[in-house]
Protein backbone atom coordinates (compact mmCIF):
# COMPACT_ATOMS: atom_id res chain seq x y z
CA UNK A 1 0.00 0.00 0.00
CA UNK A 2 2.88 2.38 1.01
CA UNK A 3 4.52 1.99 -2.19
CA UNK A 4 1.30 2.28 -4.16
CA UNK A 5 0.29 6.36 -2.55
CA UNK A 6 0.27 8.80 -5.08
CA UNK A 7 -1.29 12.09 -3.84
CA UNK A 8 -2.31 15.04 -5.85
CA UNK A 9 -5.33 16.35 -7.15
CA UNK A 10 -8.41 14.03 -8.89
CA UNK A 11 -10.80 15.67 -11.40
CA UNK A 12 -13.77 14.00 -12.54
CA UNK A 13 -15.87 14.29 -16.07
CA UNK A 14 -19.14 12.42 -17.47
CA UNK A 15 -19.51 11.88 -20.91
CA UNK A 16 -21.55 10.34 -23.77
CA UNK A 17 -25.78 10.14 -22.89
CA UNK A 18 -26.76 11.16 -19.83
CA UNK A 19 -28.97 8.86 -17.10
CA UNK A 20 -31.06 8.82 -14.08
CA UNK A 21 -28.07 7.31 -12.32
CA UNK A 22 -25.27 9.49 -13.57
CA UNK A 23 -24.95 11.62 -11.34
CA UNK A 24 -25.12 8.34 -8.19
CA UNK A 25 -21.98 7.85 -9.58
CA UNK A 26 -20.76 11.35 -9.74
CA UNK A 27 -21.60 11.73 -5.94
CA UNK A 28 -20.16 8.15 -4.95
CA UNK A 29 -16.88 9.32 -6.52
CA UNK A 30 -16.83 12.58 -5.04
CA UNK A 31 -17.66 10.96 -1.60
CA UNK A 32 -14.77 8.06 -2.28
CA UNK A 33 -12.33 11.39 -3.40
CA UNK A 34 -13.41 13.03 -0.02
CA UNK A 35 -12.75 10.34 1.98
CA UNK A 36 -8.86 9.83 0.57
CA UNK A 37 -6.02 11.61 2.35
CA UNK A 38 -3.91 11.21 -1.05
CA UNK A 39 -6.28 13.50 -2.65
CA UNK A 40 -5.97 16.83 -2.03
CA UNK A 41 -8.38 18.66 -4.31
CA UNK A 42 -11.46 17.56 -6.37
CA UNK A 43 -11.99 18.97 -9.96
CA UNK A 44 -15.15 18.93 -12.11
CA UNK A 45 -14.51 18.58 -16.26
CA UNK A 46 -17.35 20.95 -17.44
CA UNK A 47 -18.66 19.07 -20.33
CA UNK A 48 -16.66 15.75 -20.00
CA UNK A 49 -12.61 16.04 -21.96
CA UNK A 50 -13.43 19.01 -23.97
CA UNK A 51 -13.89 20.89 -20.49
CA UNK A 52 -10.53 19.94 -19.71
CA UNK A 53 -9.00 20.57 -23.19
CA UNK A 54 -10.89 24.51 -22.68
CA UNK A 55 -10.04 24.61 -19.10
CA UNK A 56 -13.48 24.89 -18.23
CA UNK A 57 -12.93 23.23 -14.41
CA UNK A 58 -14.63 23.71 -11.70
CA UNK A 59 -13.82 23.48 -8.23
CA UNK A 60 -15.88 20.38 -6.66
CA UNK A 61 -15.11 19.58 -3.44
CA UNK A 62 -16.20 23.08 -1.75
CA UNK A 63 -19.77 22.66 -3.05
CA UNK A 64 -21.50 20.31 -0.84
CA UNK A 65 -21.92 21.15 2.41
CA UNK A 66 -22.75 17.24 3.79
CA UNK A 67 -24.74 14.13 2.88
CA UNK A 68 -27.92 16.02 1.81
CA UNK A 69 -26.15 17.70 -0.81
CA UNK A 70 -24.34 14.42 -2.35
CA UNK A 71 -28.29 12.51 -1.51
CA UNK A 72 -29.55 15.42 -3.75
CA UNK A 73 -26.90 15.24 -6.26
CA UNK A 74 -27.47 11.69 -6.25
CA UNK A 75 -31.64 12.19 -7.40
CA UNK A 76 -30.70 14.45 -9.84
CA UNK A 77 -31.08 13.41 -13.68
CA UNK A 78 -28.68 14.42 -16.27
CA UNK A 79 -24.90 15.24 -16.10
CA UNK A 80 -24.36 18.03 -13.85
CA UNK A 81 -21.38 18.74 -14.61
CA UNK A 82 -22.10 18.76 -18.81
CA UNK A 83 -21.60 15.90 -21.32
CA UNK A 84 -19.58 15.80 -24.85
CA UNK A 85 -19.43 13.22 -27.54
CA UNK A 86 -15.76 14.21 -28.15
CA UNK A 87 -13.34 11.14 -29.93
CA UNK A 88 -9.73 11.73 -29.43
CA UNK A 89 -7.59 11.33 -32.00
CA UNK A 90 -5.54 7.62 -32.27
CA UNK A 91 -2.51 7.80 -29.70
CA UNK A 92 0.50 9.70 -31.35
CA UNK A 93 3.24 10.83 -28.70
CA UNK A 94 3.47 14.26 -30.60
CA UNK A 95 -0.09 14.76 -31.37
CA UNK A 96 -0.94 18.13 -30.09
CA UNK A 97 -4.43 17.11 -28.44
CA UNK A 98 -2.41 14.40 -25.50
CA UNK A 99 -0.07 17.29 -25.08
CA UNK A 100 -2.23 19.88 -24.26
CA UNK A 101 -4.49 17.71 -21.83
CA UNK A 102 -1.19 15.85 -20.15
CA UNK A 103 0.31 19.74 -19.81
CA UNK A 104 -3.31 20.50 -18.25
CA UNK A 105 -3.12 17.89 -15.74
CA UNK A 106 0.42 18.90 -15.09
CA UNK A 107 -0.79 22.35 -14.45
CA UNK A 108 -3.76 21.81 -11.90
CA UNK A 109 -1.56 18.73 -10.64
CA UNK A 110 -4.19 16.01 -11.38
CA UNK A 111 -3.14 12.52 -10.73
CA UNK A 112 -6.71 10.88 -10.59
CA UNK A 113 -9.06 11.08 -13.34
CA UNK A 114 -12.37 9.71 -13.16
CA UNK A 115 -14.63 9.38 -16.58
CA UNK A 116 -18.34 8.38 -16.35
CA UNK A 117 -19.67 7.37 -19.58
CA UNK A 118 -19.82 4.37 -22.10
CA UNK A 119 -18.39 2.55 -24.33
CA UNK A 120 -16.95 5.57 -26.47
CA UNK A 121 -15.81 6.95 -23.07
CA UNK A 122 -13.83 3.95 -22.26
CA UNK A 123 -11.65 4.79 -25.78
CA UNK A 124 -11.08 8.27 -23.94
CA UNK A 125 -10.02 6.17 -20.74
CA UNK A 126 -7.81 3.51 -22.42
CA UNK A 127 -6.26 6.28 -24.91
CA UNK A 128 -5.37 8.70 -21.88
CA UNK A 129 -4.16 5.14 -19.99
CA UNK A 130 -1.98 4.64 -22.91
CA UNK A 131 -0.23 8.20 -23.44
CA UNK A 132 0.26 8.24 -19.83
CA UNK A 133 2.30 5.21 -19.47
CA UNK A 134 4.20 5.60 -23.00
CA UNK A 135 5.29 9.95 -21.29
CA UNK A 136 5.81 8.08 -18.01
CA UNK A 137 3.39 10.67 -16.81
CA UNK A 138 1.86 9.61 -13.14
CA UNK A 139 -1.95 9.18 -13.06
CA UNK A 140 -4.30 7.11 -12.32
CA UNK A 141 -6.99 7.13 -15.18
CA UNK A 142 -10.31 4.74 -13.81
CA UNK A 143 -13.57 4.44 -16.18
CA UNK A 144 -16.65 4.18 -14.47
CA UNK A 145 -19.65 2.48 -16.96
CA UNK A 146 -22.99 4.49 -17.15
CA UNK A 147 -25.51 3.77 -19.82
CA UNK A 148 -29.33 3.16 -20.34
CA UNK A 149 -28.03 0.91 -22.86
CA UNK A 150 -26.86 -1.78 -21.11
CA UNK A 151 -24.22 -2.71 -24.00
CA UNK A 152 -20.71 -2.40 -22.33
CA UNK A 153 -18.71 -5.61 -22.56
CA UNK A 154 -17.36 -7.13 -19.40
CA UNK A 155 -20.05 -5.88 -16.36
CA UNK A 156 -23.52 -7.73 -15.37
CA UNK A 157 -24.94 -4.42 -16.54
CA UNK A 158 -24.51 -0.88 -16.17
CA UNK A 159 -25.41 1.84 -14.08
CA UNK A 160 -28.23 3.48 -15.06
CA UNK A 161 -30.12 0.97 -16.76
CA UNK A 162 -31.92 -0.38 -14.28
CA UNK A 163 -33.43 3.18 -13.86
CA UNK A 164 -34.39 3.12 -17.68
CA UNK A 165 -35.89 -0.16 -17.74
CA UNK A 166 -38.26 0.64 -14.59
CA UNK A 167 -39.36 3.84 -16.29
CA UNK A 168 -40.17 1.72 -19.61
CA UNK A 169 -41.63 -0.52 -17.76
CA UNK A 170 -44.18 1.38 -15.68
CA UNK A 171 -44.68 3.43 -18.87
CA UNK A 172 -45.54 0.16 -21.26
CA UNK A 173 -47.85 -0.71 -18.08
CA UNK A 174 -49.77 2.44 -18.53
CA UNK A 175 -50.05 2.61 -22.92
CA UNK A 176 -51.06 -1.24 -22.77
CA UNK A 177 -54.29 -0.03 -19.88
CA UNK A 178 -54.55 2.73 -21.78
CA UNK A 179 -55.54 1.12 -25.22
CA UNK A 180 -57.39 -1.55 -23.78
CA UNK A 181 -60.10 1.16 -23.39
CA UNK A 182 -61.70 0.77 -26.46
CA UNK A 183 -63.24 -1.76 -28.43
CA UNK A 184 -61.70 -0.44 -32.07
CA UNK A 185 -59.38 -2.41 -33.60
CA UNK A 186 -56.30 -0.71 -33.47
CA UNK A 187 -52.68 -0.52 -33.45
CA UNK A 188 -49.98 1.56 -30.84
CA UNK A 189 -45.99 0.63 -32.67
CA UNK A 190 -43.72 2.12 -28.85
CA UNK A 191 -40.75 2.83 -29.96
CA UNK A 192 -37.76 2.81 -27.60
CA UNK A 193 -34.02 3.76 -27.51
CA UNK A 194 -31.10 0.88 -28.51
CA UNK A 195 -29.20 1.36 -32.00
CA UNK A 196 -27.34 -2.10 -31.75
CA UNK A 197 -28.74 -4.02 -28.64
CA UNK A 198 -32.15 -4.24 -27.29
CA UNK A 199 -31.71 -4.09 -23.41
CA UNK A 200 -34.02 -1.47 -23.27
CA UNK A 201 -36.66 -2.80 -24.96
CA UNK A 202 -36.65 -5.90 -23.29
CA UNK A 203 -37.97 -4.07 -20.67
CA UNK A 204 -41.15 -3.75 -22.18
CA UNK A 205 -41.62 -7.22 -21.04
CA UNK A 206 -40.99 -7.22 -16.88
CA UNK A 207 -44.90 -6.52 -16.62
CA UNK A 208 -46.29 -9.69 -17.40
CA UNK A 209 -44.25 -10.89 -14.35
CA UNK A 210 -46.48 -8.99 -11.68
CA UNK A 211 -49.33 -7.08 -13.39
CA UNK A 212 -51.12 -9.12 -16.16
CA UNK A 213 -50.21 -7.21 -19.52
CA UNK A 214 -47.61 -7.17 -22.22
CA UNK A 215 -46.62 -5.91 -24.99
CA UNK A 216 -48.11 -8.68 -28.23
CA UNK A 217 -44.53 -9.02 -29.28
CA UNK A 218 -41.17 -7.35 -28.90
CA UNK A 219 -38.50 -6.93 -31.64
CA UNK A 220 -34.92 -6.59 -31.05
CA UNK A 221 -31.62 -4.82 -33.08
CA UNK A 222 -30.31 -8.34 -32.42
CA UNK A 223 -32.66 -10.44 -34.93
CA UNK A 224 -33.24 -8.77 -38.56
CA UNK A 225 -36.30 -7.71 -39.48
CA UNK A 226 -38.46 -8.99 -42.02
CA UNK A 227 -41.66 -7.08 -43.31
CA UNK A 228 -43.51 -10.26 -43.79
CA UNK A 229 -43.05 -11.61 -40.72
CA UNK A 230 -44.15 -8.79 -38.93
CA UNK A 231 -47.14 -8.82 -40.97
CA UNK A 232 -48.04 -12.14 -40.04
CA UNK A 233 -47.88 -11.33 -36.26
CA UNK A 234 -50.04 -8.18 -36.25
CA UNK A 235 -52.40 -9.91 -38.22
CA UNK A 236 -52.19 -12.75 -35.51
CA UNK A 237 -52.46 -10.39 -32.98
CA UNK A 238 -55.60 -8.59 -34.27
CA UNK A 239 -57.05 -11.92 -34.43
CA UNK A 240 -56.31 -12.51 -30.53
CA UNK A 241 -58.35 -8.89 -29.27
CA UNK A 242 -58.02 -5.09 -30.95
CA UNK A 243 -56.17 -3.19 -28.71
CA UNK A 244 -52.46 -4.27 -30.68
CA UNK A 245 -49.30 -3.26 -28.24
CA UNK A 246 -45.78 -3.53 -29.74
CA UNK A 247 -42.34 -2.67 -28.67
CA UNK A 248 -39.39 -2.17 -30.89
CA UNK A 249 -36.07 -0.78 -31.09
CA UNK A 250 -34.69 1.96 -32.43
CA UNK A 251 -32.55 -0.05 -34.12
CA UNK A 252 -34.20 -2.55 -35.67
CA UNK A 253 -32.81 -3.49 -39.18
CA UNK A 254 -33.18 -5.71 -42.12
CA UNK A 255 -31.05 -8.67 -42.90
CA UNK A 256 -29.01 -6.74 -45.26
CA UNK A 257 -27.85 -4.17 -42.28
CA UNK A 258 -30.06 -0.93 -43.57
CA UNK A 259 -32.34 0.10 -40.41
CA UNK A 260 -36.28 0.07 -40.86
CA UNK A 261 -36.63 3.60 -40.46
CA UNK A 262 -33.88 4.80 -42.33
CA UNK A 263 -36.73 5.97 -44.90
CA UNK A 264 -37.35 8.22 -41.78
CA UNK A 265 -33.67 9.46 -40.96
CA UNK A 266 -31.47 12.37 -42.03
CA UNK A 267 -28.67 10.53 -43.11
CA UNK A 268 -26.27 12.15 -40.44
CA UNK A 269 -23.85 10.59 -38.03
CA UNK A 270 -22.47 11.31 -34.65
CA UNK A 271 -18.58 11.90 -33.77
CA UNK A 272 -18.00 8.42 -33.19
CA UNK A 273 -19.91 7.73 -36.87
CA UNK A 274 -22.93 6.18 -35.22
CA UNK A 275 -26.19 6.98 -37.13
CA UNK A 276 -28.57 9.19 -35.41
CA UNK A 277 -31.47 7.25 -35.05
CA UNK A 278 -35.64 8.24 -34.67
CA UNK A 279 -38.48 7.34 -36.45
CA UNK A 280 -38.87 3.86 -37.04
CA UNK A 281 -41.88 3.53 -35.14
CA UNK A 282 -43.25 6.25 -37.94
CA UNK A 283 -41.81 3.97 -40.75
CA UNK A 284 -43.91 0.67 -38.94
CA UNK A 285 -46.94 2.98 -38.19
CA UNK A 286 -47.53 3.73 -42.24
CA UNK A 287 -46.47 0.29 -43.14
CA UNK A 288 -49.16 -1.16 -40.92
CA UNK A 289 -51.62 1.40 -42.11
CA UNK A 290 -50.96 0.11 -45.68
CA UNK A 291 -51.19 -3.00 -45.09
CA UNK A 292 -53.91 -3.28 -42.72
CA UNK A 293 -56.03 -0.24 -42.89
CA UNK A 294 -56.45 0.00 -39.14
CA UNK A 295 -56.03 2.68 -36.65
CA UNK A 296 -52.64 2.79 -35.79
CA UNK A 297 -50.46 5.12 -34.07
CA UNK A 298 -46.56 5.34 -33.35
CA UNK A 299 -45.06 6.42 -30.00
CA UNK A 300 -41.64 7.36 -29.32
CA UNK A 301 -39.94 6.89 -25.64
CA UNK A 302 -37.41 9.83 -26.75
CA UNK A 303 -35.30 11.14 -23.35
CA UNK A 304 -37.62 10.54 -20.76
CA UNK A 305 -36.13 6.96 -20.93
CA UNK A 306 -33.35 8.59 -19.51
CA UNK A 307 -34.09 11.28 -17.62
CA UNK A 308 -36.72 10.11 -15.33
CA UNK A 309 -35.24 10.23 -12.24
CA UNK A 310 -39.05 10.81 -10.63
CA UNK A 311 -39.26 6.72 -11.43
CA UNK A 312 -35.47 5.50 -10.78
CA UNK A 313 -34.63 2.08 -9.15
CA UNK A 314 -33.60 2.43 -5.37
CA UNK A 315 -31.02 -0.40 -6.39
CA UNK A 316 -29.71 1.24 -9.50
CA UNK A 317 -28.91 4.53 -7.41
CA UNK A 318 -27.29 2.82 -4.73
CA UNK A 319 -25.26 0.66 -7.09
CA UNK A 320 -24.21 3.93 -8.83
CA UNK A 321 -22.97 5.49 -5.54
CA UNK A 322 -21.13 2.41 -5.32
CA UNK A 323 -19.26 1.77 -8.20
CA UNK A 324 -18.19 5.43 -7.89
CA UNK A 325 -16.74 4.88 -4.41
CA UNK A 326 -15.19 1.20 -5.60
CA UNK A 327 -13.58 3.50 -8.62
CA UNK A 328 -11.79 5.64 -5.89
CA UNK A 329 -10.46 2.92 -3.61
CA UNK A 330 -9.35 1.05 -6.63
CA UNK A 331 -7.08 3.76 -7.98
CA UNK A 332 -5.73 4.95 -4.72
CA UNK A 333 -4.48 1.03 -4.34
CA UNK A 334 -2.89 1.46 -7.42
CA UNK A 335 -5.44 0.94 -10.26
CA UNK A 336 -5.02 2.74 -13.44
CA UNK A 337 -6.26 1.43 -17.34
CA UNK A 338 -9.67 -0.28 -15.58
CA UNK A 339 -13.29 0.47 -15.59
CA UNK A 340 -15.42 -0.84 -12.61
CA UNK A 341 -17.47 -3.65 -13.26
CA UNK A 342 -20.66 -5.57 -11.48
CA UNK A 343 -20.27 -9.19 -11.25
CA UNK A 344 -23.39 -11.01 -9.99
CA UNK A 345 -23.19 -13.14 -6.86
CA UNK A 346 -25.04 -16.84 -7.71
CA UNK A 347 -27.79 -17.41 -5.57
CA UNK A 348 -31.77 -16.14 -4.53
CA UNK A 349 -31.24 -13.38 -3.16
CA UNK A 350 -29.66 -10.67 -5.55
CA UNK A 351 -26.20 -9.36 -4.85
CA UNK A 352 -23.73 -7.73 -6.73
CA UNK A 353 -19.36 -7.69 -6.49
CA UNK A 354 -17.57 -4.39 -7.66
CA UNK A 355 -14.32 -5.14 -8.94
CA UNK A 356 -11.79 -3.51 -12.03
CA UNK A 357 -11.65 -5.42 -15.30
CA UNK A 358 -8.57 -4.29 -18.46
CA UNK A 359 -10.24 -1.08 -20.14
CA UNK A 360 -9.38 -2.58 -23.44
CA UNK A 361 -12.03 -5.52 -22.80
CA UNK A 362 -14.67 -3.02 -22.03
CA UNK A 363 -13.73 -0.24 -24.73
CA UNK A 364 -15.43 0.14 -28.07
CA UNK A 365 -17.07 -3.33 -27.91
CA UNK A 366 -20.65 -3.51 -27.68
CA UNK A 367 -22.41 -5.94 -25.25
CA UNK A 368 -25.54 -7.38 -27.11
CA UNK A 369 -28.86 -9.48 -25.78
CA UNK A 370 -27.74 -12.98 -25.29
CA UNK A 371 -29.58 -15.73 -27.65
CA UNK A 372 -30.80 -17.00 -24.38
CA UNK A 373 -33.05 -13.94 -23.57
CA UNK A 374 -34.83 -13.88 -26.78
CA UNK A 375 -37.04 -16.39 -27.71
CA UNK A 376 -37.01 -18.31 -31.09
CA UNK A 377 -39.56 -16.63 -33.48
CA UNK A 378 -37.38 -13.62 -32.54
CA UNK A 379 -40.33 -11.92 -31.67
CA UNK A 380 -40.50 -11.52 -27.96
CA UNK A 381 -38.31 -12.13 -24.89
CA UNK A 382 -37.79 -14.90 -22.71
CA UNK A 383 -38.51 -15.61 -19.18
CA UNK A 384 -35.05 -15.73 -18.60
CA UNK A 385 -34.75 -12.09 -19.68
CA UNK A 386 -36.95 -10.75 -17.02
CA UNK A 387 -35.83 -12.84 -14.48
CA UNK A 388 -32.14 -10.56 -15.40
CA UNK A 389 -34.05 -7.26 -15.34
CA UNK A 390 -36.21 -7.46 -12.54
CA UNK A 391 -33.90 -7.04 -9.71
CA UNK A 392 -31.80 -4.49 -10.99
CA UNK A 393 -35.07 -2.11 -10.89
CA UNK A 394 -36.33 -2.89 -7.75
CA UNK A 395 -36.63 -0.27 -4.61
CA UNK A 396 -38.18 3.45 -5.24
CA UNK A 397 -36.02 6.60 -3.87
CA UNK A 398 -37.30 9.21 -1.74
CA UNK A 399 -36.19 12.63 -3.10
CA UNK A 400 -36.64 15.54 -1.50
CA UNK A 401 -39.24 17.76 -2.70
CA UNK A 402 -40.53 21.30 -2.54
CA UNK A 403 -43.63 22.97 -4.25
CA UNK A 404 -44.58 19.69 -5.46
CA UNK A 405 -41.80 18.92 -7.14
CA UNK A 406 -38.49 17.28 -6.62
CA UNK A 407 -35.05 19.55 -5.52
CA UNK A 408 -32.38 19.27 -7.70
CA UNK A 409 -28.99 19.57 -7.00
CA UNK A 410 -26.97 22.27 -9.44
CA UNK A 411 -23.12 22.37 -9.49
CA UNK A 412 -21.67 25.93 -9.97
CA UNK A 413 -19.24 25.19 -12.93
CA UNK A 414 -17.45 28.39 -12.83
CA UNK A 415 -14.10 27.83 -14.10
CA UNK A 416 -11.31 27.63 -11.13
CA UNK A 417 -8.73 30.36 -11.15
CA UNK A 418 -5.00 28.42 -9.98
Amino acid sequence: MTNNRLKGNAIIGQSGGPTAAINATLAGVIRGARACPDIDRIFGAVNGIEGILNETITELGTQFRGEDDLEALAYTPAAALGSCRKKLPAYAADDPTYRKLFSIFAKYNIRYFFYIGGNDSMDTVAKLSHYAQMQDYDIRVMGVPKTIDNDVCGTDHTPGYGSAAKYIAATMQEIIRDCAVYTVPAVTIVEIMGRDAGWLTCAAALPRRYCGVSPDYIYLPERPFDYTSFFYDVEAALKRHPNVVIAVSEGIRHADGHYVGEGSQSGMVDIFGHAYLSGTGRSLEMAIKQQFGTKVRSIELNIMQRCASHLASKTDIAESVRVGMAAVEAAVRGATAQMMAFTRIPGDTYAVDICGIDIASAANHVRCVPDAFINEAGNNVTDACVDYILPLCEGEIAPRYEHGLPVHFVIDKTPVVL
